[in-house]
């Protein structure tokens, strides 16, 4: 299959162009530098892509957007992170909308932030959307879809959890503390982490790619993890102590108090439901098993 990627040179696209080539398909990194041979260029700020440039795609992969933890939320970076991914989904599906022999699939990002802070509520893709802005976000992302859904597509929205990796992401922020013994829980350690291996994020996506699921997947664990277990999980792997919780205070001040608390004390307790269901077998279902395998422990 032909599938062309959105955000493409991220932590999870650079990951899924290497294991799709992997497995026999043709990844298509849809870029907005000049475009290379084999690829798509594409400027969502200027609503620019060629519907000709998605003739003979099978299928797009749509992951680009700001990130949520690089800036302080003001309401200017707010409205970043809202429009890099509503404005950019939006032209994605209103171009395979046009397109002539165009792609009749768009896999297209979503987070579990969809569900806001719900305690330990067992969520699963039945579950209404939550309050916050994460949530107000994720629920216009997966709107923006529409259009390609109106032509006929078959349309996922990939909820995605917290993805465990060795470089980047949130792993790759804790772990010089936890290599150093200064790792531990974030304020009381009860919120509920729903996690997932970069392994099991590409490999949940290519599974998509090639079934006939459509609607919301939640892209997370059989077993998510309160922070605290999170935490000692880590020190485990490390042998490190976890013993110097991390007062609530401190990245409320550092990082602002909407955007400590929608990262790091905010909770939610995903199941993937759908996926399992569809038949997928997850690489790494516990925590343990993955922080082995990344950390390489």
């Amino acid at each position: 299959m032909r599938i062309a990627i959105t955000g493409s040179h991220g932590l999870i696209g650079s990951a899924l162009v290497a294991r799709l080539r992997a497995e026999g398909h043709e990844p298509v990194p849809v870029v907005r530098a000049t475009p290379a041979t084999g690829e798509i260029g594409w400027d969502p700020r200027a609503g620019r892509l060629d519907p000709a440039d998605l003739a003979g795609i099978d299928a797009v992969v749509n992951l680009a957007g700001a990130g949520i933890g690089d800036k302080r939320w003001s309401d200017d970076y707010k409205r970043v992170v809202l429009e890099s991914r509503v404005d950019g989904t939006r032209l994605v599906a209103e171009t395979m909308a046009a397109a002539t022999d165009g792609p009749q699939i768009l896999l297209s990002g979503s987070a579990v932030g969809f569900y806001g802070d719900r305690g330990d509520e067992q969520l699963d893709e039945g579950s209404p959307a939550g309050t916050g802005f994460l949530a107000e976000v994720a629920e216009a992302w997966e709107a923006a879809t529409a259009p390609a859904a109106r032509a006929g597509a078959r349309v996922v929205h990939l909820r995605t959890g917290i993805v465990l990796a060795p470089r980047g992401g949130a792993l790759g922020k804790l772990l010089p503390l936890f290599k150093v013994g200064l790792g531990g829980r974030f304020g009381a350690g009860t919120q509920w982490m729903s996690w997932i291996s970069l392994d099991d994020e590409v490999g949940a996506i290519v599974h998509l790619v090639t079934s006939a699921l459509a609607g919301p997947v939640n892209l997370t664990a059989p077993e998510p993890s309160r922070n605290a277990a999170l935490a000692d999980t880590l020190g485990t792997v490390l042998h490190r102590p976890t013993v110097l919780p991390v007062p609530s205070f401190g990245p409320r001040l550092l990082l602002g108090g909407e955007r400590a608390d929608g990262l790091l004390f905010d909770g939610q307790r995903v199941l993937p439901k759908a996926l399992l269901a569809d038949g997928y077998t997850f690489v790494h279902p516990t925590l343990e098993e993955a922080l082995r395998a990344i950390l390489a422990r």
